[in-house]
C-alpha cells in the first residue's frame, strides 16, 4: 500500500519577502529530492483541502481563527509579529497546510494509507491557541491531533516534535489533555526563549520536554530520545503518532546549533515507527515544520521519508 504525500500549490504562494528563511523554495527542494531518490514512486500524491473553521477551532479560539482569516492584505504585506508576515496568498496557504494535516489523518485512520507526509507551509508548531508566532498561523499538527481525538474518537495520540525550536504553540494547545502525550527535544536558549535550563517547560504530566544545550550533537540527541521519549511512549501506547517534523537542528542549518546530521533523522524516525508498529498499527502522520537551508533540508526530509514509508 502506498504512503500519502499531501501538499498543494497554494503552499508555495505564501511568502514573507526577499531573504526570508521560510521561503517557497523549501517545498520545491523537498519534492525534487524525493523525486530524484525515487521515494515518490512509493507515495500517493494528494491535494490538501482547505481546513474548515470547525476543524481549526478544535485547536484555536474562534476569535483567533476569524482574526487570521480577516487579516490578509489585498496587496503587499502585513506584519503580524517581528518574524512573520502575511501576503495576499497567506490565508489559502495556511488553510491548505492545516487541511493537509486533517486529510492525512483521515487517510491514515481510514485505512487508505499506512502513513502520510505533509509537505506544506506555513509551518505550525509555534502557533498558540490565540496567537500567531514564529512563521506560524495555524498549528497544523495540533489540528490533526484534535481531529483524531474528537472526530475519529481515538483515546490516545502522541505528538512528537524534533524541531530545533520548542513547539510552544502545541504545548499551549495540548498541555493538560491526558489523551495526548507530547514529546519534544529542542535547543535551549533559542526562540521562543521560554527555557534556559534542561527541564520540563509545562507543569503538565503529558508534556515530555527535553532541552539540550547548543552543540550537543548526535549522541546527546539519541540518548535523550532513548531515555525520555521511548519509555514514556511505551507506557502511553498511542494509537496514532503525529510528528512535527522540523529539520533545522541540522549542523548545516544556521537557525540552530544542535549539530544533528541526516542519519539522526533516519534514526529517530525508525524509533518512532517501531512505537507506531507496536501500538498504533503503524499509523503515522508527519507534518513539515522547520528546516531553512535547502540542501540539508531536502536530504533530511528524504532520510525521514525513506524510513516513514518503509523504503529503507
Amino acid at each position: 500500500m502506498l504512503a500519502a504525500f499531501v501538499s498543494h500549490p497554494d503552499c508555495t504562494r505564501h511568502e514573507m519577502g526577499p531573504g526570508h528563511p521560510e521561503c517557497p523554495e523549501r517545498l520545491a527542494a523537498i519534492q525534487d529530492r524525493l523525486l530524484a531518490a525515487g521515494l515518490l514512486d512509493y507515495m500517493l500524491p494528494c491535494d490538501a483541502p482547505l481546513a474548515t473553521e470547525e476543524q481549526l477551532e478544535r485547536a484555536h479560539s474562534a476569535l483567533y481563527v476569524r482574526q487570521v482569516l480577516d487579516s490578509a492584505p489585498a496587496e503587499g504585506y502585513v506584519q503580524v509579529d517581528p518574524d512573520t508576515r502575511m501576503n495576499p496568498h497567506t490565508v489559502p496557504a495556511a488553510l491548505r497546510a492545516a487541511g493537509a494535516a486533517v486529510h492525512a489523518t483521515d487517510l491514515v485512520l481510514g485505512g487508505e494509507v499506512p502513513v502520510a507526509f505533509c509537505a506544506v507551509r506555513p509551518p505550525g508548531h509555534h502557533a498558540e491557541r490565540a496567537a500567531t508566532m514564529g512563521f506560524c498561523f495555524f498549528n497544523n499538527a495540533a489540528v490533526a491531533v484534535r481531529h483524531a481525538l474528537d472526530v475519529h474518537g481515538l483515546p490516545r495520540v502522541a505528538l512528537i516534535d524534533f524541531d530545533v525550536h520548542h513547539g510552544n504553540g502545541s504545548e499551549d494547545i495540548l498541555a493538560g489533555d491526558d489523551r495526548v502525550l507530547m514529546c519534544s527535544i529542542f535547543e535551549i536558549g533559542l526562540y521562543p526563549f521560554n527555557s534556559d535550563v534542561a527541564r520540563p517547560l509545562a507543569d503538565a504530566p503529558n508534556m515530555i520536554n527535553v532541552g539540550l544545550p547548543a552543540r550537543s550533537g548526535s549522541d546527546a540527541f539519541r540518548a535523550a530520545v532513548t531515555a525520555h521519549w521511548l519509555p514514556a511512549l511505551e507506557a502511553f501506547r498511542p494509537e496514532l503518532v503525529v510528528i512535527s517534523a522540523g529539520f533545522d537542528a541540522h549542523r548545516e542549518d544556521d537557525m540552530g546549533n544542535l549539530g544533528l546530521v541526516d542519519a539522526d533523522y533516519e534514526w529517530v524516525t525508525r524509533q518512532l515507527m517501531r512505537v507506531a508498529e507496536r501500538h498504533a498499527r503503524g499509523r503515522v502522520v508527519s507534518c513539515l515544520e522547520g528546516g531553512y537551508v535547502l540542501n540539508p533540508l531536502a536530504r533530511s526530509v528524504a532520510a525521514h521519508v525513506k524510513v516513514l514509508i518503509g523504503a529503507d
